[in-house]
């Protein structure tokens, strides 16, 4: 029954799911069978992704009355370059003690971002042997981003923030979000580097055309949440939300059609590898597959 927050997938066969509790469920049939993996701690896990079948990160966040002192990390990283079977903690330098950390992006093995609170965001261009961190020009919690590749990534939020970057992070530039006042964006996908979309509470989905540099409204006809938000090519996408909320659109976002998922659980993440074979996870355990005949099991 976690809350399952985090999928990734390496192909339509290997994946992992993170969540609450310390979770993390492993796959090597596409969803098929789940085995448990044990991560050192029962701390929540907000992201995963994995560079090959044995080199993986998570992002885990403690609980604070669990805290010994004010002044101990609320947030850090987990790497594993066993396929999961150990684990070791990295804490961030310069991190606030009281801020979180909530998503990992990467472009490839050697490059990534962590962000979360207070707009801070870390980088790695050695696979994680060193961080650094970045000036995003935001002091707004950041939920969501998307890198295409180790120049150009998005990076959205609460207050209506939406960044955009050509070099990597080393400058951030804040996007013109029309009509979008108090905005809390959610997540972001890209389809090159021209076609955006960001998705948010209350029913919220923008796009762009120009890069992120301005973001106008999309009609998705529903006010509930939104989580995630992945686009295939640059006409078809899906996006999830509460109350097991599914969204789909074949037409660049112009119009979105609320597709059944069969569950009433919040939707927190989505996964696509390919057209035919993704993702979705969330509340309550939930894992739903798309393209697969056979249901997700769980392998103890």
């Amino acid at each position: 029954m976690s809350w399952l927050r985090a999928v990734y997938f390496l192909d339509q066969n290997r994946g992992w799911v993170a969540g609450s509790g310390g979770t993390l469920l492993e796959t090597k049939d596409g969803g098929v069978t789940w085995k448990k993996l044990f991560p050192l701690s029962k701390d929540n896990l907000h992201d995963v992704y994995f560079a090959n079948e044995n080199v993986g990160w998570l992002v885990a966040e403690r609980d604070l009355v669990k805290l010994k002192t004010n002044d101990e990390p609320r947030s850090y990283l987990l790497k594993t370059e066993d396929g999961g079977f150990s684990w070791r903690r990295i804490f961030l330098n310069g991190v606030d003690s009281n801020s979180r950390l909530v998503r990992a992006v990467f472009a490839d093995a050697e490059r990534g971002w962590v962000f979360g609170e207070t707009g801070v965001v870390f980088a790695t261009r050695d696979g994680g042997a060193h961080w650094i961190r970045q000036a995003s020009a935001t002091k707004h919690l950041l939920l969501g981003g998307a890198f295409n590749d180790y120049a150009h990534g998005w990076l959205v939020g609460a207050g209506a923030t939406i960044l955009q970057t050509n070099d990597g992070g080393a400058t951030w530039r804040a996007g013109l979000v029309r009509d979008g006042a108090g905005a809390r964006f959610t997540a972001t996908s890209f389809v090159g580097n021209r076609l955006g979309w960001a998705v948010g509470l209350a029913g919220l989905v923008f796009a762009t055309n120009d890069g992120g540099l301005t973001w106008l409204p999309q009609r998705s006809n529903v006010e509930i949440d939104l989580l995630d938000v992945k686009f295939i090519n640059s006409v078809e996408g899906w996006a999830a939300g509460s109350e097991g909320t599914l969204l789909h659109t074949t037409d660049g976002g112009r119009h979105w059609a609320t597709e059944a998922s069969g569950t009433s659980h919040a939707l927190q993440r989505l996964f696509f590898v390919d057209r035919d074979h993704a993702w979705a996870v969330g509340f309550g355990g939930t894992i739903l597959s798309y393209g697969q005949a056979a249901a997700p099991k769980l392998k103890s």
